[in-house]
């Protein structure tokens, strides 16, 4: 496969293409890494997609891997909520220059892992355009994981950074995103849900219980959507969990 390090705007990211397709016009998809890691953590994702014909783009999201600000773990993780609505608004302006650069052929698929897949799940829900999905260990119930989060971090004592009324505005824009509030914009499109049963970071069982609401759309087309649940695995895909998303979205996105 061929990688390449580019910027588009604002945004570095690698781009992959099968050997001597760099110039052609291919199923595209654009996959999200997760917190506190970066795109080149996603190249085994890239390669089993490059090696079944597609272009595959990994950005950077904002303050990790190139975009670094030098902030610490803490830092970051209370700005979590601004990132991943920076990449859903960052998806928009990627889906663009795919366009106006004539690379791919149809509409791309989107994926990610952990908050590349809770970025996913908001991207389905306000983009129409996104023609099938893969969320790794994801989360669509935004309003419930942000409230979670929260009240995580006052339980060991720590003061946020934010008043009342900063809370429930960012608690109000989440809402917009939240797949739980807006499961008819998914409109049976293809998804593929992996979750660990023992994932403490992103629980599995707000994410399962999303899935089993969702499925109730599907009823026309329940082949587009899977759940696959490992039940020993924490926040780590399995090799399985990787090449079974990567077969997923080759084959609703290779014509």
């Amino acid at each position: 496969m061929k990688v390449q390090r580019q910027v588009w705007g604002h945004v570095p990211l690698l781009h992959i293409t099968p050997e001597r397709k760099v110039e052609t016009a291919l199923p595209t998809v654009v996959f999200f890494h997760g917190h506190m890691s970066a795109k080149e953590h996603n190249l085994h994702y890239a390669y089993q997609l490059a090696e079944k014909g597609l272009r595959v783009i990994l950005p950077d999201a904002h303050l990790h891997g190139e975009r670094s600000e030098g902030l610490d773990d803490v830092q970051i993780s209370l700005r979590f909520w601004e990132i991943v609505l920076t990449s859903i608004e960052e998806l928009a302006f990627l889906h663009k220059e795919i366009h106006k650069q004539g690379l791919a052929v149809g509409e791309p698929g989107v994926g990610g892992t952990s908050m590349g897949g809770i970025t996913t799940m908001g991207a389905l829900t306000v983009y129409p355009w996104i023609k099938a999905a893969a969320i790794m260990m994801g989360a669509g119930n935004y309003v419930e994981l942000a409230q979670a989060q929260m009240a995580q971090y006052e339980s060991r004592g720590f003061q946020l950074p934010i008043s009342a009324e900063e809370r429930e505005k960012m608690l109000s824009t989440l809402a917009v995103f939240d797949s739980s509030h807006h499961m008819e914009n998914f409109n049976g499109r293809p998804i593929y849900f992996w979750h660990g049963e023992q994932d403490v970071t992103v629980p599995f069982e707000p994410t399962h219980r999303l899935f089993k609401e969702l499925k109730k759309q599907y009823e026309a087309v329940p082949e587009n959507i899977v759940f696959k649940r490992e039940r020993e695995a924490g926040h780590a895909v399995s090799r399985n969990g990787m090449l079974e998303a990567t077969e997923w979205l080759a084959r609703h996105l290779v014509q």
